[in-house]
C-alpha cells in the first residue's frame, strides 16, 4: 500500500505534469470504485487543473474548484502515459478503475502533448476509492483525518498530547488515520525500528524521553522517505520504497543495524516485522496466529 512518502511523491509528480492542463475526459472502469454520484465524473471535462494536493493517503486533483480525489488502498496504483491511451474503458473487463485524459497546457503554445493516467487495482479485494466532490471535506476519510506528521504545526508537544491517555499499542496508534494521517503498516514498522521500540508498547506508558525518541524517528523516517521518492516517475516508486525498508517485509533477513534476524507477527490480514535485539531487548514476540494453529 502506498503511504505518505509515495503519495506525496505521486502528488508532486502529477502537480508538475498536470497543473495548467484541461481535463479532456474521465472514464470509470470499475463502478464499485466510484464512491460519489453527484457531481458526475463527466463534470470534470473542460475544467483546468489548478492544484494537486495530498490529504493523508488521498490525492486531490483540484480542477477549477471541483475535486477528483482518490485513495489507492492496498492494491491500487497510478499508471502514467505521456500520450493518453485512446481505447475506451469497458467496465469490469480489466484491472483498470479509472482513465483520465488531458489536453495540452493552456499557457504553452508549443505544447502538443496529450497525457493521461490510469488507476489500476490488483487482487480480489477491491478497496480503491474514487470521489468527485466540491470540497475535500466531503470525503469521509478526509473529514476524519488526524494531523499530518510533516506539517509545521505537528510539534513534539502536539505528538505528546496525542499519545497522552492512549491505552492503545503504539503500532496500531501510528497506523490509525484518525490519529495521525498518512502512516501505514510499512512505515510504522520502520519508525518503531528506528526508535528501538516494541510495537506492543502502550502509548500512554511512554516516558518523555521515549516520546522524544519516537517523534524524531517519525520525522526522520518520513522525511528521508519523501526525499528518496521525490522526483521519481510513478512507475519507480514501488521499487524505491522496497529498497529503503530496513525491516518491513524482510522477515528472515538480517537486521541492517545489529545483524539479528528480522521477525514477524502475523494477524488475520496483515503482519508486522521487527528486530528483537533492537526493539524488544531480545524478547521474541508471540505470533498469535501461529500460536492458535499450534493449540
Amino acid at each position: 500500500m502506498p503511504e505518505l512518502p509515495e503519495v506525496e511523491a505521486l502528488a508532486g509528480f502529477l502537480r508538475e505534469r498536470l497543473v495548467g492542463r484541461v481535463v479532456d475526459s474521465v472514464e470509470i472502469g470499475a463502478i464499485s470504485a466510484l464512491k460519489t454520484y453527484d457531481p458526475q465524473p463527466g463534470a470534470l471535462r473542460g475544467l483546468s487543473v489548478t492544484a494537486v494536493h495530498r490529504h493523508g493517503k488521498f490525492i486531490d486533483l483540484d480542477a477549477d474548484g471541483l475535486h477528483l480525489i482518490f485513495h489507492l488502498a492496498r492494491g491500487g496504483w497510478l499508471r502514467w502515459n505521456d500520450t493518453a491511451v485512446k481505447t475506451m474503458l469497458k467496465p469490469g473487463k480489466s484491472p483498470l478503475a479509472l482513465r483520465v485524459r488531458f489536453t495540452p497546457r493552456l499557457d504553452d503554445e508549443d505544447d502538443e502533448s496529450t497525457p493521461g493516467f490510469d488507476l489500476t487495482e490488483a487482487g480480489t479485494k477491491k478497496r480503491l476509492a474514487i470521489y468527485v466532490v466540491k470540497a475535500p471535506g466531503q470525503v469521509p476519510g478526509i473529514a476524519t483525518l488526524g494531523p499530518d506528521p510533516l506539517a509545521e504545526s505537528f510539534t513534539q508537544e502536539v505528538f505528546a498530547g496525542i499519545l497522552r491517555g492512549q491505552r492503545q499499542q503504539i503500532k496500531g496508534l501510528l497506523r490509525d488515520q484518525s490519529v495521525i494521517a498518512g502512516v501505514g503498516n510499512a512505515y510504522s514498522d520502520e519508525v518503531l525500528h528506528v526508535a528501538r521500540m516494541s510495537p506492543f508498547a502502550i502509548a500512554a506508558k511512554l516516558d518523555d524521553e521515549q516520546v522524544g525518541t519516537l517523534y524524531e524517528a517519525l520525522q526522520n523516517t518520513l522525511r528521508s522517505a519523501v526525499s528518496a521518492a521525490s522526483g521519481k516517475p510513478a512507475k519507480e516508486l514501488k521499487d524505491a520504497k522496497r529498497a529503503g525498508l530496513a525491516v518491513h517485509a524482510r522477515t528472515g533477513q538480517e537486521c541492517p543495524v545489529c545483524g539479528d534476524v528480522v521477525r514477524e507477527v502475523s494477524f488475520a490480514d496483515s503482519s508486522l516485522q521487527y528486530c528483537a535485539t533492537c526493539q524488544t531487548g531480545g524478547k521474541v514476540l508471540a505470533d498469535r496466529r501461529m500460536s492458535r494453529l499450534l493449540k
